[in-house]
């Protein structure tokens, strides 16, 4: 875990309240928190934050936990008594940036809405993630990433035609919207700056990040009344491209560029196909897919993963093998490029996790802390916003704190 670089980091002196819970506020709060930017992060006194108890527990605590929550402070704050909410005003106004992914118009009805937090600062820049957005017919729905995916277009082309729609394995619709909303950030913080502008609220709805990532589906309709559907794994209109089977598993071939596709048939011994006229260019792959896909298909079958990987490597046809957990974390690639860090966490354990993206070259990312646990840090936030010792003492009294 690299916490020794004193390398100026490129959000250094950015202060943010994190005010969300599970994924969508908090993963855009752990990037901001990798790359210097303090983020004190309130969570309820009885349990925190539910993404510790989430999937695999180890000393009690999820793994997902340490690296959902490295690099920011825990405060146990009790947001639904006056006095909590009080005190989060009060880091609020000193703060830059403001996070939450609550419902809409929770955070109004605790006196914190974006008229009366800049009020009383005016540069903040809030982030607002929810489902649907903080306008519209449907703002007050509830709304998780699963119904995102599903109403931004993913969910209907995902799994084989004609199958019940899966869903990716992991909750892309909630890490889109949180990499909206850290872009959002970066760009209201740089207006701030650069321009002189006011504080802000970015507005992230989870459908709308997902449809944001939907490249053609919207123009295809609107000009050839097309509805796109699901494919499987192949990427309909884009020739070869798909998975084949191999004696000991599946290899992923992607061939669709025009001088790509020639080199492809000539290492599966099809020379016939890469010298047609009509399958020259893409639209007349589309029209012959299932024809090529056959042949690459015959090809693969009697081979290993690793006997095509090499030669379609030789012919510098970009492909490649199905990862597991196990395949990355052995993979020498992801070490050489720091994206296999072992982070120690505050239990004393090890735990091998991702690295830091995006990759900077002057002021890389680092992991500076492993994750709090609940309340570690909340002394020490409210010593630094003024509160006396006695005052905190008596806040913990009546369960305000933890």
């Amino acid at each position: 875990m690299h916490t020794q670089d004193n390398t100026p980091l490129p959000l250094d002196g950015v202060r943010v309240v994190e005010m969300g819970q599970l994924i969508a506020g908090p993963f855009c709060g752990k990037t901001l928190a990798d790359f210097g930017a303090e983020v004190i992060k309130i969570e309820a006194p009885a349990g925190g934050d539910p993404l510790r108890n989430w999937r695999l527990l180890k000393n009690g605590t999820s793994v997902w936990w340490q690296v959902q929550s490295r690099n920011k402070r825990s405060l146990a704050l009790d947001l639904r008594q006056s006095e909590g909410q009080e005190i989060a005003r009060q880091l609020i106004a000193e703060a830059d940036v403001l996070i939450e992914n609550f419902r809409p118009g929770t955070l109004e009805g605790w006196g914190m809405g974006p008229e009366a937090l800049h009020a009383r600062n005016p540069g903040l820049v809030m982030l607002r993630i929810s489902g649907y957005g903080q306008t519209g017919p449907y703002r007050d729905r509830p709304g998780f990433g699963v119904v995102g995916e599903a109403m931004g277009g993913l969910r209907h082309l995902t799994g084989e035609p004609g199958r019940v729609p899966v869903r990716c394995g992991i909750s892309i619709g909630d890490t889109l919207a949180a990499l909206h909303g850290a872009i959002g950030v970066l760009m209201a913080l740089y207006h701030r700056k650069a321009h002189g502008g006011p504080g802000q609220v970015i507005d992230v709805a989870l459908h709308e990040a997902v449809f944001n990532c939907m490249e053609s589906l919207l123009p295809e309709y609107d000009a050839f009344g097309a509805v796109r559907e699901a494919a499987g794994s192949a990427l309909p209109g884009i020739a070869p491209s798909n998975a084949y089977a191999c004696t000991d598993g599946w290899v992923l071939v992607a061939g669709n560029g025009d001088s790509i596709f020639k080199r492809l048939m000539a290492a599966i011994g099809r020379e016939d196909l890469g010298a047609a006229p009509d399958l020259a260019d893409n639209a007349g792959r589309v029209a012959r897919v299932a024809e090529i896909d056959a042949a690459i298909g015959a090809w693969t079958a009697p081979l290993t993963v690793q006997a095509v990987l090499d030669r379609l490597e030789a012919a510098r046809v970009p492909a490649g093998r199905v990862y597991t957990a196990r395949d990355i974390a052995q993979d020498p690639h992801y070490r050489a490029r720091d994206m296999l860090l072992t982070q120690h966490t505050r239990d004393g354990d090890q735990l091998l996790v991702p690295g830091v993206v995006p990759k900077l070259s002057a002021t890389p990312g680092r992991v500076r802390s492993s994750a709090p646990r609940l309340g570690d840090d909340t002394d020490a936030v409210l010593a630094e916003a003024g509160l006396r010792d006695d005052q905190i003492a008596l806040l913990r009294a009546r369960g305000v704190i933890a």
